[in-house]
């Protein structure tokens, strides 16, 4: 049985691909756009999917988008009731859902040829994101939440998973959002476009929560678990907040009101320095979202006191948070999928379908790497076409006899200073580069941060950077040990390390760690273990291959972003291309 997941017309739209219960393929539409959390319709995903299946749109027996306007239907009318929007937002909202309904039409334009002849199914957002959390984790039972900005009306459910299903406790229904509290604040802070709420987390490290009593004023945590926005700060529950632009752009118009900078004071503009206060108030951004964060899961645990979590939703992404459930909950074991936002929604749909039609849970997603691959004969020839780039830019092209000698001569280059942009096999699904689509550097260096965003990254310099580690070593260097293999958590690095490593400890001594299995990606951790033995240090500096711009996905982008920065090496597969002389 073949069932494809689709997140559509939302932010981070993707596709996801399911036979017979287990995964073959996931990817994000904005690797193939290469537009940022590209929001439109992922045709380009879905044919990458079905490629990389070997089969055809017809061969596919079920569609399940995540989305479904039937859900929290006497909230929504008895919200409307109470609350009447203004006659835009009821055109605008109803257009949206006119285009959702649209999915299979779309299909049949995507791919004129080859007439879908399953069934399709909508699958109510929550319940998606519930389901791509605990049906791929490694537990037999947990509690489980998804916490997001809104989606089928509702921002946050939480439940508990046993075996193949999923008991839904409660929820917390619009206008009422913790992620979009992170992401109004976001925008008043002065950083304006989707997705950055990650800048505010690492600013948070550098201030002071001096006005977490203001912030409660914004958000107030209910007993039990649940919270509520005070909504004189906001305008999303009046008017049109947000919608994709002509590119597939997710656009945003402010979503605090005027209230907001009465309570906090002037809004910083995005060309204005970030100082004292700027700093101070992300921090009291993230100590509230934690505050409600935590009493949202300690009443979790209450009901169901488990010690395994599994989370969902754009604030899964948080990992500064999560890096600290264990400390500030009971929860002692925390499952945190790759795509945890929206585009793990694709997986979610398709797995809530096999759940309905009677399919067992399959695998365990115990790795990132669902995206496209390339060979070494392919990569060849994007060489052999751009020879002369090559040339004029003063780069050597050799053949690594075997994996060992690439990964030493990778190790070697890092351990030297220089910067190796790493490309080998599948891409990663989700947000982060896992070693598939990376760059690397040395995590010893205290010049590196600066390094790195002199040459490729240009990127504002409050900004950490990652720790790649064996998963063997991780007690050794952190406060906490446990897998984290898709950098979704934050750990304190161990005091007497943190000189050893300046290059990806926060200014708080912490930092967002990826940990690597040799069984997950044998290459990657053989190129760390190499680096390990020339230096004692079992860690490498891993951070996105990118240039403002989407993880790249084929070599031609890796080629581009490595020829028009100032990377020193280039590995695609067995291929190594140096700055200078050859080695």
């Amino acid at each position: 049985m073949n069932i494809l997941g689709i997140n559509a017309f939302h932010a981070d739209s993707a596709a996801a691909l399911l036979r017979d219960g287990n995964l073959v393929a996931a990817a994000e539409e904005e690797r193939f756009r290469r537009i940022k959390h590209w929001a439109g319709f992922p045709a380009q995903a879905i044919a990458y999917c079905l490629t990389e299946a070997g089969l055809r749109l017809r061969d596919v027996d079920h569609v399940a988008v995540n989305q479904d306007n039937r859900a929290a239907w006497p909230r929504r009318v008895r919200h409307v009731l109470r609350h009447p929007p203004r006659p835009r937002l009821v055109l605008a909202r109803a257009a949206e859902r006119a285009r959702r309904q649209r999915v299979p039409d779309l299909l049949a334009q995507a791919f004129p040829r080859d007439e879908f002849r399953g069934s399709f199914h909508r699958v109510e957002h929550h319940v998606a994101h519930l389901m791509s959390a605990f049906h791929v984790s490694p537990f037999g039972d947990a509690a489980v939440a998804s916490i997001d900005g809104f989606g089928d009306f509702t921002s946050t459910a939480w439940g508990f998973g046993q075996d193949d299903d999923i008991a839904i406790d409660g929820r917390v229904y619009f206008p009422h959002s913790l992620g979009l509290f992170y992401q109004a604040l976001t925008q008043y802070l002065g950083f304006p476009n989707y997705g950055d709420e990650y800048k505010v987390m690492g600013l948070a490290a550098y201030g002071r929560p001096t006005r977490l009593a203001a912030m409660r004023d914004i958000v107030g945590v209910i007993p039990g678990g649940g919270f509520k926005l005070d909504l004189r700060y906001f305008r999303h529950h009046r008017e049109r907040i947000g919608d994709g632009d002509a590119s597939g752009m997710p656009r945003f118009v402010d979503l605090f009101s005027p209230g907001m900078e009465a309570l906090l004071g002037p809004r910083r503009r995005p060309d204005e320095a970030i100082d004292e206060r700027t700093r101070d108030i992300a921090s009291s951004v993230q100590a509230m979202y934690e505050e409600a964060f935590f009493h949202l899961l300690t009443g979790l645990h209450r009901r169901r006191p488990v010690t395994n979590i599994a989370l969902a939703g754009g604030c899964a992404l948080n990992s500064v948070a999560n890096g600290k459930i264990r400390r500030a909950t009971r929860f002692r074991h925390v499952y945190v999928q790759p795509a945890a936002g929206d585009a793990g929604g694709a997986i979610g749909a398709a797995l809530g379908v096999w759940r309905k039609l009677g399919g067992r849970r399959r695998f365990v997603m115990d790795h990132a790497y669902w995206g496209p691959r390339f060979d070494d004969a392919g990569i060849a020839g994007v060489l052999a076409r751009r020879r002369p780039e090559i040339a004029a830019a003063g780069c050597s092209v050799e053949q690594a006899a075997g994996e060992a000698e690439l990964c030493r001569a990778a190790a070697e280059a890092v351990a030297g200073g220089r910067v190796v942009g790493w490309f080998q096999d599948r891409m990663e699904w989700g947000p982060r580069a896992l070693g598939n689509r990376s760059i690397l550097a040395d995590p010893r260096r205290a010049d590196m941060k600066e390094i790195l965003n002199a040459k490729i990254k240009r990127r504002e310099p409050f900004r950490p950077f990652a720790p790649a580690v064996l998963a063997e070593a991780v007690s050794e260097w952190f406060e906490q040990d446990d897998a984290v293999p898709f950098m979704s958590q934050v750990f304190q690095i161990r005091p007497e390390r943190r000189d050893t490593i300046p290059a990806v400890a926060h200014v708080d001594g912490t930092a967002r760690l990826q940990t690597v299995d040799c069984g997950a990606n044998p290459r990657f951790y053989r190129l760390i273990a190499s680096f390990a033995e020339m230096t004692g240090v079992p860690i490498v500096l891993n951070t996105s291959f990118n240039e403002n711009e989407p993880v790249v996905c084929q070599p031609e982008e890796a080629l581009d972003c490595f020829l028009r920065t100032r990377m020193d090496m280039l590995v695609m597969e067995n291929t190594i291309l140096s700055r200078g002389r050859p080695r």
